[in-house]
């Protein structure tokens, strides 16, 4: 069951994912961006990480996504008009590059199934509990913590100053 329920969040996230990278209006794509952060957190609980998993849905699908949102609203971005003419060989190599990743990324599995551990076995006691993130937050990684919430504050700022309006 555990096995089947994995497949299925896999399934939705990289859906979901390609979604928003090939969908040309933004609000859809914050919109699948919130689904596929909903499908990392149900990961994350098959994982029986429950507190990562809490956190997922509520820093990333609620308050960072309320910010994408107010963003992109903020923004009025217009639908694009459609193109004239649509030549399919101008973007071949993207095809090509990301054929090549699958095709890799396939061997390297097949490859590396027989030597994988198991996943039971390598988990340490009190993995995604709420002690173990804070000693890793506060301590090895507060400065990368800090300057992801000094990013998001710029980026904000910017984009009320960019969609301020004229008078």
């Amino acid at each position: 069951m555990t096995t089947a329920l994995f497949y299925l969040f896999s399934i939705f996230l990289l859906g979901s994912a390609l979604f928003v990278v090939l969908n040309r209006h933004p609000v859809y794509s914050v919109v699948m961006l919130v689904f596929s952060f909903a499908n990392l957190a149900g990961i994350y609980f098959l994982l029986e990480a429950y507190f990562i998993g809490i956190l997922q849905v509520l820093v990333y699908a609620g308050a960072i996504m309320v910010l994408f949102l107010f963003v992109v609203m903020l923004l009025n971005v217009s639908p694009e008009r459609p193109r004239a003419r649509w030549v399919p060989l101008d973007r071949w190599w993207f095809g090509a590059v990301a054929l090549v990743f699958v095709i890799s990324l396939g061997a390297l599995l097949v490859r590396g199934v027989g030597q994988l551990p198991s996943a039971r076995s390598e988990v340490p006691d009190g993995f995604g509990g709420i002690t173990q993130i804070a000693e890793a937050l506060f301590s090895r990684y507060l400065l990368p913590f800090e300057t992801a919430a000094l990013l998001l504050t710029v980026a904000l700022v910017g984009t009320v100053f960019l969609a301020k309006r004229k008078i």
